[in-house]
């Protein structure tokens, strides 16, 4: 079942950009349709069936805040942010109307996917099972987390590093992910290390890094914002993390993009 999505995109480069981001059918998802205002949005809304709302809130924040609020008068449908600002200001506000996520720039294919994949789930554990569907389903909780196959490997792997790009700034697992994902936790790190060919804490390693990376050459954030981004509450072993993977320092990497700036 493919789940439809409304995007809400005043700009039209950014609206195709988007379809290409990422494999939507991948994570269950279809751009069903898209709006370039507020009130197409809330129109669409009215006369159409939707599993989630993706808004691209770049720009006019107020604005598209104001349009969660006109959402959430009438439904509880998912909603995710993208495009805006690493502000706590606007954070709050996306809040207070219950979305469920916001990703400020850059936003990232992982970081898109990653935030499908909890809203599948989401609605995937709301929707109840099929009358038809119910024995195919306990038969499936009744085979051995180990012992799946999971689509060969590769899906439940691709699961894995939505779950990571998802949860960054959060002290996430392999143990914890593999608990939510019913699966014991040594196969599933046999098997990432053979799709991947490194482990999940290199793999892991890696994306906080090159996040970092990202974040010190195209923000002005402060290096302790960065680390917490990233899952380092520790200032101190961020930097010792961050300069083991670069060969320089946190500000010595950004010094070199000021440089050219």
């Amino acid at each position: 079942m493919m789940h439809p999505v409304l995007l809400v995109d005043p700009d039209r480069a950014s609206r195709e950009y988007v379809r290409k981001m990422i494999e939507w059918n991948r994570w269950g998802f279809v751009v069903g349709a898209c709006a370039e205002t507020f009130e197409k949005a809330v129109s669409l809304m009215g006369g159409s069936s939707f599993s989630l709302v993706l808004i691209n809130i770049r720009g006019d924040c107020d604005r598209w805040l104001q349009l969660c609020e006109e959402i959430r008068k009438r439904s509880r449908i998912p909603i995710i942010l993208f495009g805006g600002k690493r502000s706590f200001h606007l954070v709050r506000k996306a809040m207070r109307s219950k979305v469920s996520d916001y990703l400020p720039d850059p936003v990232t294919s992982g970081e898109l996917s990653g935030s499908l994949q909890a809203v599948r789930m989401e609605l995937e554990q709301s929707s109840p099972i099929p009358h038809g569907g119910s024995g195919e389903h306990l038969q499936a909780l009744a085979v051995p987390a180990g012992c799946r196959n999971a689509d060969s490997g590769s899906d439940i792997i691709e699961q894995v590093k939505a779950r990571v790009q998802h949860s960054l700034h959060e002290n996430i697992t392999l143990k914890e992910i593999a608990r939510t994902l019913h699966f014991n936790s040594s196969y599933l790190g046999q098997k990432f290390k053979e799709h991947e060919n490194m482990t999940f804490h290199e793999y892991l390693l890696r994306q906080r890094m090159e996040k970092a990376k990202a974040l010190l050459a195209h923000t002005r954030m402060k290096i302790y914002e960065i680390a917490n981004e990233v899952g380092y509450s520790d200032l101190d072993w961020f930097y010792k993390k961050f300069k083991s993977y670069t060969g320089v320092s946190a500000n010595q990497y950004r010094k070199m993009f000021s440089d050219t700036a």
